[in-house]
């Protein structure tokens, strides 16, 4: 039964991959149709000069429980960043972090004047509480914004400038907060309990480790899906396939016609890639820009970790959050003249600029639950459903698996 079983995955972002990795658990040889010419959906990265430029300054958190439950870490070969940040704040550079985990931070978080004596024991106060909370309980949990959670808490509007809205904002790409409460939470507890990390090889490493767990599965490349009818896959190339089950990686509304919204919004982000002759920051750690006005919100130095090429000078990412309505050049021109006079950057040489109109899908609210049903044979997997997160894109492939198992093996004990 299974051998005459045709399922297809529409896309090879890491949902698609993980839900065939479930499939072929259970005795399935899944298809994979991929658009593009190699897996990974949003999660890619290029060669430029021996130069690693991921598509977006993107990074692993090793406490994300599905990554843990579906990625070799070793094989990785994951490179830490520091558990910390560099405040850019009135032309002056401030470390803070956690020293706890990393002692070298202990004096200037103690004597940082970027937070208040309060600040920082709220700070304690909300690592203690967020590490008794269960991830079930968080998704449960009363649902605000993370401006009014973090208000409702106790933290002072010092605290919230200087530190969480420019290091949330590079997070959820919005400059106001705005996102849910609950998001905030998960994130900040897998802050806490793991590190923020990026493959030696770059982030693309990780679909590619995915990819190659697969042994069963038919990945058809450079090759689009435009319509879904019944049990019938229109490609654009004339071909018309039968399928069984289908999961769905993409908008459903484009495919399937359908009314049924499942996501309409996006966040948009830029992320420029320049090569410097020397770094300011020394350690593994992010550069936060708490001026309001600025175009910049972070900043990071690549070559602070390594990588699988060596590149001949630093490679440092800058990541633009605001909407803007500058054209390439002007982008370019705002974002090196940022870099001069609050970072004290000079002479940066471009590289290059991902303009990431989809970055991350625009949840109003957040949740471990959600349908993921269109029909009797298709089901949908993608991170938009629950969070913009590789955790939920890995939850999302894992569901939509099991759900077509659930829906098979019902089918059997009926006959």
């Amino acid at each position: 039964m299974k051998k005459n079983l045709d399922i297809t995955i529409v896309g090879a972002g890491v949902s698609g991959l993980v839900a065939a990795i479930v499939l072929e658990q259970q005795g399935y040889a899944p298809t994979i149709i991929e658009t593009t010419d190699k897996v990974g959906g949003r999660i890619k990265t290029d060669y430029i000069n021996n130069y690693q430029l991921d598509h977006g300054f993107q990074v692993l958190l090793t406490s994300y429980p599905l990554a843990k439950k579906y990625l070799d870490y070793n094989d990785l070969d994951l490179q830490k960043i520091s558990p910390g940040a560099i405040i850019f704040n009135n032309k002056s550079m401030s470390a803070i972090g956690d020293p706890i985990r990393d002692l070298s931070f202990l004096f200037s978080t103690l004597f940082s004047n970027l937070l208040s004596f309060k600040d920082k024991l709220k700070v304690f106060k909300l690592n203690r509480t967020l590490q008794k909370k269960t991830i079930n309980n968080i998704y449960t949990d009363k649902e605000t914004s993370t401006y009014k959670y973090l208000t409702d808490f106790g933290f002072s509007s010092k605290a919230i400038d200087n530190f969480f809205l420019p290091f949330f904002s590079g997070i959820f790409l919005e400059n106001n907060l705005e996102t849910s409460s609950r998001l905030f939470e998960f994130i900040y507890k897998m802050f806490g309990e793991g590190y923020a990390a990026i493959p030696k090889a770059g982030m693309q490493a990780i679909p590619n480790q995915l990819k190659n767990k697969l042994k069963k599965t038919n990945i058809i490349f450079n090759t689009k899906v435009e319509k879904i009818i019944n049990s019938e896959i229109y490609l654009n190339n004339g071909e018309i396939i039968k399928s069984n089950y289908n999961v769905l990686t993409v908008n459903p509304n484009e495919i399937l016609n359908t009314n049924t919204t499942k996501f309409s919004e996006w966040k948009s982000c830029h992320t420029l890639y320049f090569e410097t002759s020397s770094k300011i920051i020394d350690k593994a750690l992010i550069g936060l820009i708490t001026n309001k006005k600025s175009l910049i919100n972070n900043i990071f130095y690549h070559t602070s970790l390594k990588t699988e090429k060596t590149p001949k000078n630093e490679l440092l990412s800058v990541t633009v959050v605001k909407n803007h309505e500058l054209n390439h050049d002007d982008l370019i021109k705002k974002v090196i003249q940022e870099l001069e006079e609050i970072c004290n950057i000079k002479d940066p040489k471009f590289i290059k600029d991902y303009s990431i109109p989809l970055a991350l899908p625009k949840n109003k609210t957040i949740t471990n639950t959600n349908s993921i049903k269109i029909n009797s044979n298709t089901f949908l997997a993608g991170d938009y459903l629950f969070n913009g997160s590789l955790n939920a894109a890995m939850y999302s492939g894992e569901n939509a698996a099991k759900e077509i198992i659930k829906n098979i093996n019902n089918k059997h004990l009926s006959n």
